[in-house]
């Protein structure tokens, strides 16, 4: 755990460009998580939740022009839906 100096100095740093998120998750969840950092190259869960907003965002601005796109988003979401408890913390 980072100490309250530390935390200060990051958010007093990054104050107009991040903002810390701190998420409950289940085991799996992050194991998820270290999964598609490893598969991408990525640094970290945390760069890898960025990845995972970034790739919905691309998912939601390609179904608009792009059936198969919309086609995937949708299967996504309902996939989602069905099993949520599953994922939910």
């Amino acid at each position: 755990m980072a100490t309250t100096e530390s935390q200060t100095r990051w958010r007093r740093k990054n104050r107009y460009v991040k903002k810390q998120l701190n998420v409950m998750a289940r085991g799996q969840v992050h194991a998820w998580l270290e999964e598609v950092g490893d598969r991408f190259a990525l640094r970290g869960k945390g760069e890898a939740v960025a990845f995972s907003a970034f790739v919905v965002q691309w998912l939601m601005q390609q179904s608009g022009h792009n059936a198969e796109a919309a086609r995937l988003l949708d299967l996504l979401s309902d996939a989602y839906q069905s099993d949520r408890e599953l994922y939910a913390p």
